[in-house]
């Protein structure tokens, strides 16, 4: 691991978490309470293998119970129906709340799932710019007046579409959270949130801080619990009107048919990647840029749905930028999770941790060349260092399968057209970045690219008014911006006459 650079505030944040107390039941109907089976889960620090607590684990009919109120608080209007203004400031007051106690809601993400605190500080900033922003929205959203004679008045409505189920995964925990449940409460719906069993801490916590800014009882609920339990019986609930998920496209295909068995719930997908990050001989300052291309992948230890895991060199310049790339990774090394000057801390649980190790396998058995890492670091706790893969053909499991993890694969280009070829090679489409100084190069790649975002000469840039999301396999749903709103609302049309 990396060296303690900072003992003083990392002791600062080993005497916070322990002072910490977690909440571990399921909040349902305004309450925290066992799950109805009693069963329960570990929740586990995967850089120390500590203990947090034994989690409610969920059952249909914790799930069925949990609808039931939702469908129930809908029904009554004291959120559904509250003017747009009022519910967005409560939802100011939640954001608020969520400021004030920012430090022990990050500490949290980090036991729970292994990120370094600087990370999950960010994640904080960004789950609190998206509540704000989308309370704010809110109230600005108008309806239509059609374009009509004048006997008759034609209304378009927009209207909160009911019961929602958000399922979240483990990477981003809170921040993902808020990315789902932001739009769709500053909607009117009530929201079921089902956080990754891998990650469920915050959830419960935020819960409670829900409770507090004064979001009515069966409005908001939060069910730990297994995928294949709690997941399953919210896609399959004949109540549920919309699921809302952010995870593997295996699983996002699993909900779309339970939706078409059940009762065409929308189903808003955002899933895998393998995201190509482009880089042209003509780009400027290539230090810089091979420090953004290792960042791409191994910030959050490449957990993270937008990764950009296929790096695509120009080969007059490959050599080189390799070699920069590796400099710049070795000062990604994983690191106590506390302290601040870690870039990167532990693989959320063994099954991450043996899936990513088994892929760096794969890649040496292909004919890979491995540059750099490819073993787990000895000591307690699940970390694997920044690894890298050169000559890697598109053929090989390391290039076309989402890893999850700091595994880096290179290719080669000579050609504009064979870079973009190679780019849309796989089946998802999350993100793809690209550099270089050419405009017209730029727009004819931009435009070439089959990715629900393009970034230029960045990586991951963008702020709440862009919306989020893939095309292919990567999903169809769009997070962030006054367009996810539209997912969390429909539309009535209103047709008058006034003989």
């Amino acid at each position: 691991m990396s060296q303690k650079h900072s003992p003083r505030i990392r002791a600062d944040w080993q005497a916070l978490a322990d002072e910490l107390s977690f909440e571990t039941g399921a909040f349902i109907d305004g309450e925290f309470v066992a799950a109805a089976s009693g069963d329960t889960f570990e929740s586990r620090n995967p850089a120390t293998g500590e203990l947090l607590g034994q989690v409610a684990s969920c059952t249909e009919a914790d799930a069925e119970r949990a609808v039931t109120v939702a469908r129930d608080a809908f029904q009554r209007g004291e959120w559904s129906r509250l003017a747009p203004g009022k519910r967005k400031r409560t939802l100011l007051q939640l954001a608020d709340l969520m400021e004030a106690n920012k430090q022990e809601l990050a500490l949290i993400d980090t036991l729970d799932m292994g990120k370094p605190i600087t990370s999950s500080l960010s994640d904080m900033a960004g789950a609190i710019a998206c509540l704000r922003y989308q309370a704010e929205c809110i109230d600005k959203l108008y309806g239509e007046v059609a374009p009509t004679g004048e006997e008759t008045l034609a209304l378009v409505l927009r209207e909160p579409i009911g019961v929602v189920a958000a399922i979240v995964p483990w990477n981003f925990p809170l921040m993902m959270t808020a990315w789902k449940i932001a739009p769709a409460l500053a909607a009117g719906n009530s929201v079921i949130l089902k956080p990754s069993e891998k990650s469920p801490l915050s959830a419960l916590r935020l819960a409670q801080l829900a409770q507090e800014a004064g979001i009515p009882r069966g409005v908001f609920q939060v069910l730990p619990g297994f995928g294949h339990v709690v997941g399953r019986a919210l896609g399959l609930s004949m109540q549920v009107d919309c699921i809302s998920f952010t995870g593997s496209t295996a699983v996002g295909k699993q909900l779309m048919q339970y939706a078409g068995q059940s009762n065409l719930k929308r189903v808003y997908l955002e899933c895998g990647g393998k995201s190509p990050n482009i880089v042209f001989a003509d780009c400027k300052e290539i230090d810089k840029v091979a420090g953004h291309a290792a960042a791409a992948i191994f910030y959050n230890q490449g957990e993270v749905c937008i990764a950009g895991s296929r790096l695509l060199v120009e080969n007059s310049i490959r050599e080189t930028f390799v070699e920069k790339v590796l400099t710049a990774a070795e000062g990604m090394q994983p690191g106590d999770p506390l302290d601040p000057d870690s870039f990167m801390g532990a693989m959320v649980d063994e099954t991450q941790y043996q899936r990513v190790l088994g892929y760096i396998r794969q890649g040496v058995e292909e004919g890979a060349r491995l540059r750099s890492g490819g073993q787990a670091l000895e000591g307690p706790g699940l970390f694997i260092p920044p690894t890298v893969f050169d000559n890697v053909t598109p053929a090989m499991s390391i290039a076309r399968e989402e890893i999850f993890g700091p595994v880096l694969t290179v290719f080669g280009f000579d050609t504009e057209e064979e870079a973009v070829a190679m780019a849309n090679d796989t089946p998802y489409g999350l993100a793809a970045g690209l550099w270089s100084q050419d405009i017209d190069r730029i727009m004819r790649v931009t435009r070439g690219l089959e990715s629900g975002q393009v970034y230029v000469n960045n990586w991951a840039g963008g702020d709440q008014t862009m919306p989020f999301g893939g095309v292919k396999q990567s999903g169809n749903g769009r997070d962030k911006s006054p367009h996810s709103l539209a997912e969390y609302t429909q539309l009535k049309s209103v047709w008058m006459s006034l003989q």
